[in-house]
């Protein structure tokens, strides 16, 4: 792991593709399945499912960690390529671990596996227990640059996608989207052909956008100004109720309402949350405040950003008897722990990020629109964007600054930052890099990123202008206090 550079960030382990040889693959999958076994919830003979999304990467990849289940003594099934909530679903029912191929919204250029447990997420420490693994890998199977001297073939492809969509045909009911016409912007998303037929078994009339055999890096949480420009444009030329779209491995959701604005992932949290009953919502700092404002929830718990924390929050609400219990993210990826009443009986709860619950909560809500379900909630807006590149070496200087001295010391700091903008800082959390809540109502969220070399900004504000203005506003100040302006 030193050696390589592929590290793990807050989604499974992530590097560059040059850097994620075969060697390197094989030894965290054979990592992860010596913990499995050390866990009890791996052994010879037993099967191992694997997946990918469509970066040109993925399959040399998924090859190398088929190699490592069969020499750990494992049973490679080999679901395709469908969206990571496909895969969990179909391992979680079997009791057996998996892995996905995937770096999500992040460029070609950079890949990434996912790890399961049988019935849920790797968290935190089953990642210092792989880390902690010893692994032969002088089997005189890799070349000089670490690559299968003899490649891999992975098995036939077993069905890990109907019942990913039967799943929400029976939680809804045949005909839920009945008189809806829906925009797929499909672009290289893993889960664009599932999504669509979904939608049509649904009801809905569909309208295919935006397909690309490229792959493209859309990021839920930071849209890109292209993407914002393409849902006005398909909204105003095609007559659309929605647009639904997702990111990279099909786990976090994308969706417009009639006029092609995309809703905000932790305000989509919200409206899925409202939909499902929920009793105790647990998400990041990073989301809207609405979630609070709004006194839908008993409980509201806020964790440090990624799904290991949210799920380990989950998981201490379950147990304190909580009647319905979810998570969800800043980029929409909504997480069920508990199970709930559907139209065809009970649909089982499903902890792991997934894209498709939260649109159609949101496309079957007895509401004359998607924009007036938004304008049912307060009005708290969330605007995020990235500085990149973002030198590692630039961020150890940056927080260095920022978290330096006592609470009163880093409320000064603040207000010295971003004063002019924002006013007086009032407080400051350093629960997940620095967010600072500001006296006129602003708030200005700072981190680094654990997946590439760029600086993570978030920002709250009562409008959506006022959002965008303080995160604009803190990129450049933070540019010019560390020499990159």
């Amino acid at each position: 792991m030193r050696e390589c550079g592929v590290a793990f960030g807050t989604s499974g382990a992530r590097g560059l593709v040059s850097a994620m040889t075969d060697r390197v693959c094989y030894g965290y999958t054979a990592g992860f399945l010596k913990h499995m076994a050390d866990q009890g919830e791996f052994s010879a003979g037993g099967d191992v499912a694997l997946a990918g999304d469509l970066r040109p990467s993925s399959p040399r990849i998924l090859a190398a960690c088929a190699r490592a289940v069969r020499d750990m003594g494992g049973v490679p099934v080999f679901c395709g390529y469908v969206p990571t909530p496909a895969l969990a679903l179909y391992a979680f029912g079997r009791g057996i671990p998996s892995l996905m191929v995937t770096g999500s919204h992040i460029p070609a250029d950079r890949n990434g596996i996912k790890f399961y447990r049988c019935k849920g997420e790797v968290l935190k420490a089953d990642e210092a227990g792989m880390s902690a693994q010893m692994v032969d890998l002088d089997r005189g199977q890799f070349d000089a640059d670490g690559m299968l001297a003899v490649p891999e073939a992975l098995p036939p492809v077993t069905d890990a996608a109907t019942a990913y969509r039967q799943r929400y045909i029976d939680h809804f009911g045949p005909g839920a989207l009945t008189g809806m016409r829906i925009g797929v912007y499909q672009h290289s998303a893993v889960g664009r052909d599932i999504l669509a037929t979904l939608l049509r078994e649904l009801g809905a009339e569909i309208e295919v956008l935006g397909r690309s055999e490229v792959f493209v890096p859309v990021d839920t949480e930071a849209i890109r100004p292209e993407d914002v420009v393409l849902a006005r444009d398909w909204a105003a030329h095609c007559a659309l109720d929605a647009i639904v779209s997702t990111d990279g491995d099909s786990d976090r959701p994308l969706i417009a309402d009639e006029t092609g604005t995309w809703l905000r992932g932790d305000v989509l949290g919200i409206l899925c949350a409202t939909g499902v009953a929920a009793t105790s919502v647990v998400t990041p700092v990073s989301s809207n405040s609405a979630v609070e404002a709004c006194g839908r929830f008993g409980a509201v718990r806020r964790t440090r950003i990624g799904s290991p924390y949210v799920i380990s929050a989950m998981h201490d609400e379950l147990a304190a008897g909580s009647a319905c219990v979810v998570g969800y993210e800043a980029n929409g990826g909504f997480l069920l722990g508990s199970a709930i009443a559907g139209k065809a009986g009970t649909t089982v709860a499903l902890p792991t990020r997934d894209a498709v619950l939260p649109m159609l909560m949101v496309l079957t809500a007895n509401a004359p629109s998607v924009s007036a379900q938004l304008a049912s909630l307060p009005q708290r807006y969330t605007f995020s964007d990235r500085i990149v590149p973002f030198p590692p070496e630039a961020g150890a200087r940056l927080f260095g600054q920022l978290t330096a001295g006592d609470d009163a010391a880093r409320i000064a700091l603040q207000t010295q930052l971003f004063g002019a903008f924002a006013g007086a800082a009032v407080s400051v959390d350093l629960t997940d890099g620095v967010r600072a809540h500001f006296a006129e109502g602003g708030v200005i969220h700072l981190r680094g990123s654990g997946n590439a070399p760029e600086l993570r900004c978030y920002s709250e504000g009562s409008t959506e202008a006022e959002a965008v203005a303080l995160n604009a506003q803190a990129c450049i100040a933070v540019k010019a206090l560390i020499g990159l302006a």
